[in-house]
Protein backbone atom coordinates (compact mmCIF):
# COMPACT_ATOMS: atom_id res chain seq x y z
CA UNK A 1 0.00 0.00 0.00
CA UNK A 2 1.28 3.46 -0.88
CA UNK A 3 1.38 6.36 1.58
CA UNK A 4 -1.34 8.12 -0.43
CA UNK A 5 -3.62 5.11 -0.05
CA UNK A 6 -2.90 4.83 3.67
CA UNK A 7 -3.78 8.50 4.17
CA UNK A 8 -6.99 8.24 2.18
CA UNK A 9 -8.08 5.18 4.13
CA UNK A 10 -7.07 6.88 7.40
CA UNK A 11 -5.10 3.84 8.49
CA UNK A 12 -3.41 4.12 11.87
CA UNK A 13 0.26 4.88 11.22
CA UNK A 14 2.96 5.02 13.89
CA UNK A 15 5.64 7.56 13.05
CA UNK A 16 8.92 8.06 14.90
CA UNK A 17 9.95 10.38 17.71
CA UNK A 18 12.41 13.22 18.08
CA UNK A 19 15.65 13.37 16.15
CA UNK A 20 17.05 16.67 17.42
CA UNK A 21 16.91 15.92 21.14
CA UNK A 22 18.29 12.43 20.51
CA UNK A 23 21.25 13.96 18.68
CA UNK A 24 21.66 16.46 21.53
CA UNK A 25 22.04 13.57 23.98
CA UNK A 26 24.97 12.36 21.90
CA UNK A 27 26.57 15.81 22.02
CA UNK A 28 25.69 16.49 18.36
CA UNK A 29 24.03 19.90 18.32
CA UNK A 30 24.28 20.74 14.62
CA UNK A 31 21.07 18.94 13.60
CA UNK A 32 20.87 18.66 9.80
CA UNK A 33 24.63 18.96 9.38
CA UNK A 34 24.93 15.63 11.15
CA UNK A 35 23.70 13.92 7.98
CA UNK A 36 27.13 14.76 6.61
CA UNK A 37 29.30 15.06 9.72
CA UNK A 38 27.89 12.26 11.90
CA UNK A 39 25.93 10.03 9.53
CA UNK A 40 26.34 6.90 11.65
CA UNK A 41 24.69 8.58 14.64
CA UNK A 42 21.71 9.68 12.53
CA UNK A 43 21.41 6.18 11.07
CA UNK A 44 21.60 4.64 14.55
CA UNK A 45 18.70 6.81 15.78
CA UNK A 46 16.60 5.91 12.75
CA UNK A 47 17.28 2.22 13.39
CA UNK A 48 16.33 2.53 17.06
CA UNK A 49 12.95 3.90 16.01
CA UNK A 50 12.48 1.04 13.57
CA UNK A 51 13.23 -1.42 16.36
CA UNK A 52 10.71 0.39 18.58
CA UNK A 53 7.90 -0.10 16.07
CA UNK A 54 7.88 2.97 13.82
CA UNK A 55 6.19 2.40 10.48
CA UNK A 56 7.37 5.71 9.05
CA UNK A 57 10.70 7.48 9.51
CA UNK A 58 11.23 11.21 9.13
CA UNK A 59 14.37 12.49 7.44
CA UNK A 60 16.78 14.58 9.50
CA UNK A 61 16.21 17.61 7.28
CA UNK A 62 14.17 19.94 9.49
CA UNK A 63 14.74 23.54 8.26
CA UNK A 64 17.28 22.41 5.68
CA UNK A 65 15.96 24.86 3.09
CA UNK A 66 18.10 27.51 1.42
CA UNK A 67 16.73 30.46 3.40
CA UNK A 68 17.34 28.87 6.79
CA UNK A 69 20.75 27.50 5.79
CA UNK A 70 21.98 30.85 4.50
CA UNK A 71 20.51 33.08 7.24
CA UNK A 72 21.78 30.78 10.02
CA UNK A 73 25.22 30.13 8.49
CA UNK A 74 24.73 26.37 8.56
CA UNK A 75 27.42 25.99 5.90
CA UNK A 76 26.01 23.06 3.94
CA UNK A 77 24.73 22.49 0.42
CA UNK A 78 20.94 22.25 0.19
CA UNK A 79 21.31 19.36 -2.18
CA UNK A 80 23.91 17.40 -0.26
CA UNK A 81 22.32 17.68 3.19
CA UNK A 82 18.87 16.70 1.93
CA UNK A 83 20.25 13.91 -0.26
CA UNK A 84 22.10 12.46 2.72
CA UNK A 85 19.06 12.83 4.97
CA UNK A 86 16.82 10.94 2.55
CA UNK A 87 19.38 8.20 1.97
CA UNK A 88 19.99 7.61 5.68
CA UNK A 89 16.29 7.34 6.48
CA UNK A 90 15.73 5.01 3.53
CA UNK A 91 18.63 2.79 4.58
CA UNK A 92 17.05 2.33 8.00
CA UNK A 93 13.47 2.04 6.72
CA UNK A 94 14.14 -0.47 3.97
CA UNK A 95 11.20 -1.18 1.69
CA UNK A 96 8.71 -2.10 4.42
CA UNK A 97 8.36 1.36 5.95
CA UNK A 98 7.57 4.83 4.68
CA UNK A 99 10.08 7.67 4.61
CA UNK A 100 8.77 11.20 5.11
CA UNK A 101 10.84 14.09 3.81
CA UNK A 102 10.98 16.63 6.63
CA UNK A 103 10.31 20.22 5.56
CA UNK A 104 9.97 23.02 8.08
CA UNK A 105 10.19 26.73 8.70
CA UNK A 106 12.59 29.11 7.04
CA UNK A 107 13.16 30.80 10.39
CA UNK A 108 12.08 34.09 8.82
CA UNK A 109 8.84 36.06 8.57
CA UNK A 110 6.78 36.98 5.56
CA UNK A 111 5.86 40.56 4.73
CA UNK A 112 4.61 42.72 6.40
CA UNK A 113 6.05 41.23 9.61
CA UNK A 114 9.35 40.37 7.93
CA UNK A 115 11.17 41.09 4.70
CA UNK A 116 10.46 37.93 2.70
CA UNK A 117 7.94 37.48 -0.09
CA UNK A 118 5.89 34.32 -0.51
CA UNK A 119 7.65 33.65 -3.82
CA UNK A 120 10.99 33.42 -1.98
CA UNK A 121 9.59 30.94 0.54
CA UNK A 122 7.99 28.96 -2.28
CA UNK A 123 11.25 28.67 -4.21
CA UNK A 124 13.17 27.54 -1.11
CA UNK A 125 10.61 24.88 -0.21
CA UNK A 126 10.33 23.62 -3.79
CA UNK A 127 14.10 23.28 -4.11
CA UNK A 128 14.28 21.19 -0.93
CA UNK A 129 11.27 19.06 -1.87
CA UNK A 130 12.69 18.26 -5.29
CA UNK A 131 15.90 16.89 -3.77
CA UNK A 132 14.05 14.82 -1.17
CA UNK A 133 11.77 13.38 -3.86
CA UNK A 134 14.72 12.59 -6.12
CA UNK A 135 16.32 10.51 -3.37
CA UNK A 136 13.35 8.36 -2.57
CA UNK A 137 11.03 9.76 0.08
CA UNK A 138 7.44 8.48 0.01
CA UNK A 139 5.91 11.81 0.93
CA UNK A 140 6.55 15.04 2.81
CA UNK A 141 6.01 16.06 6.42
CA UNK A 142 5.84 19.84 6.74
CA UNK A 143 6.07 20.36 10.48
CA UNK A 144 6.72 22.78 13.33
CA UNK A 145 5.30 25.75 11.44
CA UNK A 146 3.75 28.66 13.37
CA UNK A 147 2.48 30.76 10.45
CA UNK A 148 -0.42 29.44 8.37
CA UNK A 149 0.70 31.47 5.35
CA UNK A 150 4.15 29.85 5.44
CA UNK A 151 2.63 26.38 5.84
CA UNK A 152 0.27 26.88 2.87
CA UNK A 153 3.20 28.14 0.80
CA UNK A 154 5.17 24.99 1.67
CA UNK A 155 2.25 22.73 0.73
CA UNK A 156 1.89 24.34 -2.68
CA UNK A 157 5.64 24.15 -3.29
CA UNK A 158 5.78 20.45 -2.40
CA UNK A 159 2.78 19.73 -4.59
CA UNK A 160 4.41 21.51 -7.51
CA UNK A 161 7.67 19.61 -7.04
CA UNK A 162 6.16 16.13 -7.59
CA UNK A 163 3.05 14.01 -7.06
CA UNK A 164 3.93 12.70 -3.58
CA UNK A 165 1.48 13.18 -0.68
CA UNK A 166 1.96 16.03 1.77
CA UNK A 167 1.26 15.94 5.51
CA UNK A 168 1.37 19.37 7.15
CA UNK A 169 1.54 19.95 10.89
CA UNK A 170 1.21 23.24 12.75
CA UNK A 171 2.58 24.14 16.17
CA UNK A 172 0.09 25.55 18.65
CA UNK A 173 0.74 27.70 21.70
CA UNK A 174 -2.65 27.12 23.33
CA UNK A 175 -5.58 24.76 23.04
CA UNK A 176 -7.94 27.55 24.17
CA UNK A 177 -10.02 29.77 21.86
CA UNK A 178 -10.21 27.03 19.26
CA UNK A 179 -6.48 26.29 19.43
CA UNK A 180 -4.09 29.05 18.36
CA UNK A 181 -0.64 29.21 16.80
CA UNK A 182 1.88 31.86 17.82
CA UNK A 183 0.63 33.94 14.87
CA UNK A 184 -2.97 33.66 16.05
CA UNK A 185 -4.19 31.13 13.48
CA UNK A 186 -6.97 28.89 14.84
CA UNK A 187 -7.02 25.13 14.40
CA UNK A 188 -10.14 25.42 12.25
CA UNK A 189 -8.50 28.05 10.01
CA UNK A 190 -5.42 25.86 9.65
CA UNK A 191 -7.41 22.75 8.78
CA UNK A 192 -9.57 24.49 6.19
CA UNK A 193 -6.80 26.54 4.57
CA UNK A 194 -4.34 23.66 4.37
CA UNK A 195 -7.01 21.35 2.94
CA UNK A 196 -7.73 23.99 0.29
CA UNK A 197 -3.98 24.31 -0.40
CA UNK A 198 -3.84 20.62 -1.32
CA UNK A 199 -2.61 18.88 1.84
CA UNK A 200 -3.25 15.13 2.11
CA UNK A 201 -3.28 15.18 5.93
CA UNK A 202 -3.09 17.88 8.57
CA UNK A 203 -2.07 17.90 12.19
CA UNK A 204 -0.26 19.35 15.17
CA UNK A 205 3.22 18.86 16.59
CA UNK A 206 5.65 20.46 19.04
CA UNK A 207 4.46 23.82 20.42
CA UNK A 208 3.61 24.51 24.05
CA UNK A 209 1.03 21.78 24.59
CA UNK A 210 1.20 18.48 26.42
CA UNK A 211 -0.43 15.44 24.76
CA UNK A 212 -3.79 15.90 26.51
CA UNK A 213 -3.97 19.54 25.46
CA UNK A 214 -3.04 18.55 21.92
CA UNK A 215 -6.03 16.22 21.91
CA UNK A 216 -8.25 19.31 22.20
CA UNK A 217 -6.56 20.83 19.14
CA UNK A 218 -6.94 17.52 17.29
CA UNK A 219 -10.67 17.60 17.95
CA UNK A 220 -10.89 21.06 16.33
CA UNK A 221 -8.84 19.95 13.34
CA UNK A 222 -10.90 16.80 12.90
CA UNK A 223 -14.16 18.77 12.96
CA UNK A 224 -12.95 21.10 10.19
CA UNK A 225 -11.61 18.65 7.57
CA UNK A 226 -12.18 15.18 6.18
CA UNK A 227 -8.42 14.59 5.90
CA UNK A 228 -6.42 12.25 8.12
CA UNK A 229 -5.13 13.95 11.29
CA UNK A 230 -1.60 13.76 12.72
CA UNK A 231 -0.61 14.26 16.38
CA UNK A 232 3.05 14.45 17.43
CA UNK A 233 3.30 16.20 20.79
CA UNK A 234 6.42 16.76 22.83
CA UNK A 235 7.19 14.61 25.85
CA UNK A 236 5.25 17.03 28.01
CA UNK A 237 5.54 20.78 28.40
CA UNK A 238 9.03 22.23 27.97
CA UNK A 239 10.80 23.10 31.23
CA UNK A 240 13.74 25.49 31.40
CA UNK A 241 16.32 24.15 33.87
CA UNK A 242 19.30 26.49 33.93
CA UNK A 243 20.16 27.05 30.28
CA UNK A 244 18.61 23.78 29.07
CA UNK A 245 15.10 22.98 27.88
CA UNK A 246 13.96 19.60 29.20
CA UNK A 247 10.98 17.34 28.49
CA UNK A 248 10.36 14.76 31.18
CA UNK A 249 7.07 12.97 30.46
CA UNK A 250 7.49 9.22 30.91
CA UNK A 251 6.66 6.88 28.01
CA UNK A 252 3.55 5.38 29.68
CA UNK A 253 2.04 8.80 30.42
CA UNK A 254 2.90 9.94 26.90
CA UNK A 255 1.12 6.92 25.43
CA UNK A 256 -1.98 7.72 27.49
CA UNK A 257 -1.97 11.23 26.07
CA UNK A 258 -1.66 9.89 22.53
CA UNK A 259 -4.64 7.62 23.22
CA UNK A 260 -6.62 10.80 23.97
CA UNK A 261 -5.43 12.30 20.67
CA UNK A 262 -6.61 9.19 18.85
CA UNK A 263 -10.01 9.32 20.50
CA UNK A 264 -10.20 12.93 19.30
CA UNK A 265 -9.56 11.83 15.72
CA UNK A 266 -5.82 11.37 15.13
CA UNK A 267 -4.72 8.37 13.06
CA UNK A 268 -1.11 9.41 12.41
CA UNK A 269 0.78 9.45 15.72
CA UNK A 270 4.32 9.84 16.96
CA UNK A 271 6.43 12.15 19.08
CA UNK A 272 8.29 15.43 18.88
CA UNK A 273 10.83 17.09 21.22
CA UNK A 274 12.00 14.96 24.11
CA UNK A 275 10.48 11.74 22.84
CA UNK A 276 12.71 8.73 22.41
CA UNK A 277 12.58 5.16 21.09
CA UNK A 278 11.13 4.24 24.50
CA UNK A 279 8.19 6.58 23.94
CA UNK A 280 7.57 5.09 20.49
CA UNK A 281 7.79 1.56 21.90
CA UNK A 282 5.12 2.52 24.45
CA UNK A 283 2.90 3.72 21.59
CA UNK A 284 3.51 0.51 19.63
CA UNK A 285 2.51 -1.56 22.64
CA UNK A 286 -0.62 0.56 23.15
CA UNK A 287 -1.61 0.18 19.50
CA UNK A 288 -0.96 -3.55 19.64
CA UNK A 289 -3.45 -3.89 22.47
CA UNK A 290 -6.12 -1.85 20.66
Amino acid sequence: MSLSEALKQKDTLLLDGAMGTQLDKRGLMSRGRNNLDAAEAVLEIHREYVESGSRALTTNTLTMNRIFIETHDVGVSVREVNKAGAELAREAAGTERFVLGDVSSTGQLLEPYGTYKESQFHDAFKEQAEVLAEYGVDGFLIETVFDLREAACAVRACKESCSLPVIVSMSFTTEENGGRTMMGDSAEQCARSLTDAGADAVGANCGDLDPSQMAVVVSHLSAATELAILAQPNAGKPKLIGDKTLFDMAPAEFASGIAECMRAGATLVGGCCGTSPSHIRALAEMLGKG
